[in-house]
């Protein structure tokens, strides 16, 4: 099957092991789908071709991120990515579990967390995800969030919510993308961008991510 470019997703790979970046960009380049358009070795060299490919036009829709690099980490380089160029996703790529480190990358605007022992085509499908605007969590790192995600909590959290983001918010948790959000509600996908950039700060979340887990978490999602 032939996909057209405006369907392609463009895929930058960052991780400083050699090995690790060859099986990645080898797997994901053969996905009708994608296209690895470069690999970089670090944050900073990630951080270049970012600023290369936007000037180029051909700017990467996701990025798959190590978290554990040196000078400049994973975490950190995913938090300039998303300061610079708010339209391109992250999908965090570790071998860690622990939760400060889930939170620090989920905090700085990740879309995704998978373990390094993740199948390719659950990464694969992590970064078709990320590109829909939806979620994709190792469910290990997911269940350690739905217990320490917000601990302090006010008495009715969704109190300063309107009916409508509340309508919002379950779409999240349900793992809706803005695009079906929309088309549910009857809304433009502008307006359903705003209502999560409200929920978010209405609720302190720093991400679509943490929004979701939260609404399941609150019981707003049907099991």
């Amino acid at each position: 099957m032939t996909f057209e470019s405006d369907r392609t997703i463009r895929v930058l790979v960052v991780d400083d092991h050699a090995v690790v970046r060859r099986g990645l960009t080898g797997f994901l380049d053969g996905e009708p789908d994608l296209e690895i358009v470069g690999e970089a070795e670090g944050g900073r060299e990630a951080l270049d071709l970012l600023a290369r490919f936007d000037a180029e036009g051909r700017r990467p829709h996701v990025v798959v991120m190590d978290l554990q690099m040196m000078p400049l980490d994973g975490i950190e380089s995913t938090r300039q990515i998303r300061a610079r160029y708010d339209d391109v996703e992250v999908v965090a790529l570790t071998s860690f579990t622990e939760e400060a480190r889930v939170h620090a990358a989920l905090e700085a605007g990740a879309s995704g967390y998978l373990l390094k022992d993740a199948d390719a085509d659950e990464v694969a499908a992590a970064v078709r995800a990320a590109h829909r605007g939806e979620l994709q969590l190792d469910p290990a790192v997911a269940r350690s969030l739905m217990t320490t995600l917000g601990t302090a909590r006010r008495e009715d959290p969704t109190a300063e919510l309107t009916s409508r983001e509340l309508d919002v918010l379950r779409l999240v948790g349900a793992g809706k993308a803005n695009k079906e959000i929309a088309a549910e509600l009857v809304i433009s996908e502008r307006t359903a961008r705003t209502h999560v950039s409200n929920i978010l700060g209405k609720l302190a979340l720093s991400s679509r991510t943490q929004a979701a887990l939260w609404a399941v978490r609150e019981g707003l999602v049907d099991d």
